[in-house]
C-alpha cells in the first residue's frame, strides 16, 4: 500500500539546530551547514526519507525567523482593527513588498509551513524564553499548520525543560518533543513522531511505518556491527607467522610486519563501522587518545592503550616495550625453558609465552609462531564495541570529539574467564581462517562453515554487549 506523503517545515529561531534536526532524522551528516555562527541557512532546502525506496516524507529546512517582533507588529498593523483570520493577514504580507525586502527570511520560513502539512518548532532549550520566542510562537499560530516544539539540546545541564513546558503550555502547546540533535536517543525519536501522530490523523499510517523502520534500522546496525567486529577478530585471532628462532633480524622483522597487518586490519573495521553508521572519517572529530581523523590515536600495541581498559600485557622479555605479540616455540624437542631464552634472545623484543591448544600444523625443529595474546584480541573487541556504541548515540550533526574509552566504562569484568570465547579459541588453530596472510585460501576461508558459525556465534555475544544499557561498563569475556 502506497503510504501518504508527508511534508514538514522546519522553522526557528537562528542558530536553534534546525538544519541540526534534519540531519540527525535523514542520517544524513551532508546535509546543509551546521555552524555556531547565526543565520547559517539562507534558503528554504528539502530534504527525504525514504522506506523501501519511495519517499515517504520531505522535510524543508528554513531561515532562522530573525524578526519576529517586528513581523508580528506589522502583521498587527496589516489587520488594523478588522476581525481577519490569521492566515488570511499572513497571505496578504506574503503578497507585499515586504515579505521580499525587509522580511524576506521571515517570508520564506512562512511560506512553507503554509505550504506544508506540519511544522517543527525547534527550540534551544538552554535559552531563557524571550519576547522573541513569543513572537515567533504567534505568527506559527496564525499558519493554519499544526506545530509541534521541539526541545533541542536537552542532555546539556543548561537546559531549561520544565521551563519551557509551562511557557509552551501557557500559549495551549502541549504535544511538545524533546529530541536533542546531538545526543541520538532513539526513544526520543520514536517520540517526536508519536507527537506528529497526535496531530496528523492522515499521516498515521506513515508516521507508524517510520517508527517501526526505524526500529528494524537500529536492529539491523547492531547485528552488521556485530558482524563486522567479529570478522575483525577471527581475521586476527586465526592470523600467524612461522619465523626461526636462530634468526634474531627475520623474527624482529616479521613482528613488525604483524603489527602492522593488524593495525590495517583495525583500520578497516573502523572505516566500515563510520560507513555503516553514514559517517565519514572527518565527521567524528576525537578527543586524544581515541580516533584522529577516523583513526586511533593509540596505538593497539602500546602499554598505554591496555591499560585505558584495564587489561594488561603478558609475561616475556621486555613485554613493556613490545606488547600484544606471543612467541610460541614449536614442539621438536624444545623445552618451556629454552622456548623462553629464545624468546629473550630474539633481542628482547618479542615477549615469550604458552600457546593455547594443540599446535596447527607441524614445523621443522627451531621454528617459531607469532601471534597476537589474548590481551590485545580483548583491547580489539573493546575499542570496536565501543566505537559502536558512541555512534548509536551520536547524531549526524554533533560537532564535539567522541569520549576516550576510559577503565571504568570499558574494562573487563572482575571476574572474567582467563579463556576467550569459544570461537576465538577455535580460531587460534585455525591459521586459514586469518585474512591477513599470504597463505591462506581465500575461498576456502569464506566457504568454510565452521568459520561462518564461530563469527556467528561471535557476532551475537558482541551484539548483545552494544545493547546493554548505556551507563552499564562494556566486558568483553
Amino acid at each position: 500500500m502506497r503510504l501518504p506523503l508527508l511534508t514538514a517545515a522546519v522553522v526557528g529561531h537562528t542558530n536553534t539546530g534546525k538544519t541540526s534536526l534534519l540531519r540527525t532524522l535523514t542520517r544524513d551528516v551532508g546535509f546543509g551547514q551546521v555552524s555556531d555562527r547565526p543565520a547559517t541557512t539562507h534558503h528554504v532546502e528539502g530534504t527525504s526519507v525514504l522506506l523501501d525506496g519511495r519517499t515517504v516524507m520531505e522535510l524543508f529546512d528554513t531561515p532562522g525567523l530573525e524578526d519576529s517582533i517586528g513581523l508580528l507588529d506589522h502583521l498587527d498593523a496589516l489587520a488594523g482593527d478588522r476581525r481577519v483570520e490569521g492566515i488570511d493577514v499572513l497571505n496578504q504580507f506574503l503578497q507585499s513588498a515586504d515579505a521580499w525586502g525587509r522580511f524576506a527570511q521571515e517570508a520564506k520560513a512562512i511560506r512553507q509551513v503554509i505550504r506544508s502539512d506540519i511544522a517543527l518548532y525547534v527550540i534551544d532549550a538552554r535559552d531563557r524564553v524571550l519576547g522573541k520566542h513569543r513572537d515567533e510562537l504567534e505568527i506559527l499560530s496564525r499558519c493554519a499548520t499544526p506545530v509541534v516544539p521541539v526541545l533541542n539540546f536537552t542532555a546539556d545541564p543548561d537546559a531549561k525543560v520544565p521551563t519551557w513546558r509551562e511557557h509552551l503550555a501557557r500559549v495551549n502547546m502541549h504535544a511538545v518533543a524533546e529530541f536533542d540533535t546531538v545526543v541520538l536517543d532513539e526513544a526520543s525519536e520514536q517520540r517526536l513522531y508519536e507527537k506528529m501522530r497526535t496531530m496528523l490523523d492522515s499521516h498515521e499510517q506513515t508516521l507508524r511505518a517510520l517508527i517501526q523502520e526505524r526500529r528494524r534500522q537500529r536492529e539491523a546496525l547492531i547485528q552488521a556491527s556485530a558482524d563486522v567486529i567479529g570478522d575483525l577478530l577471527i581475521d586476527v585471532a586465526a592470523h600467524t607467522v612461522c619465523v626461526r628462532v636462530s634468526n634474531s633480524q627475520e623474527a624482529a622483522g616479521a613482528l613488525q610486519a604483524l603489527r602492522e597487518r593488524v593495525r590495517v586490519r583495525e583500520q578497516r573495521c573502523v572505516d566500515q563501522l563510520l560507513e555503516l553508521f553514514r559517517f565519514r572519517p572527518d565527521d567524528c572529530p576525537l578527543e586524544a587518545g581515541a580516533l584522529i581523523n577516523g583513526r586511533w590515536g593509540l596505538d593497539l600495541f602500546s602499554p598505554e592503550a591496555l591499560k585505558q581498559f584495564g587489561l594488561h600485557a603478558g609475561g616475556g622479555a621486555a613485554a613493556g616495550a613490545f606488547v600484544g605479540v606471543v612467541l610460541d616455540v614449536m614442539a621438536g624437542g624444545a623445552t618451556l625453558g629454552a622456548a623462553t631464552a629464545a624468546g629473550a634472545t630474539i633481542g628482547g623484543l618479542i615477549g615469550a609465552g604458552r600457546a593455547h591448544g594443540r599446535r596447527l600444523i607441524s614445523r621443522a625443529r627451531g621454528s617459531t609462531e607469532l601471534r597476537c595474546e589474548d590481551a590485545t584480541l580483548r583491547l580489539l573487541a573493546l575499542r570496536q564495541i565501543m566505537l559502536t556504541r558512541a555512534l548509536l548515540h551520536r547524531g549526524h550533526a554533533d560537532m564535539n570529539p567522541l569520549p576516550v574509552p576510559t577503565s571504568r566504562r570499558f574494562s573487563l569484568p572482575k571476574r572474567a574467564s582467563p579463556h576467550l570465547p569459544l570461537s576465538l579459541q577455535q580460531a587460534k588453530l585455525r591459521s586459514h581462517w586469518s585474512r591477513l596472510g599470504s597463505g591462506a585460501d581465500s575461498t576456502l576461508r569464506d566457504s568454510d562453515p565452521a568459520r561462518q558459525t564461530a563469527q556467528g556465534a561471535l557476532a551475537r555475544m558482541i551484539a548483545a554487549i552494544v545493547q546493554r544499557p548505556s551507563d552499564a561498563d562494556i566486558e568483553f569475556p
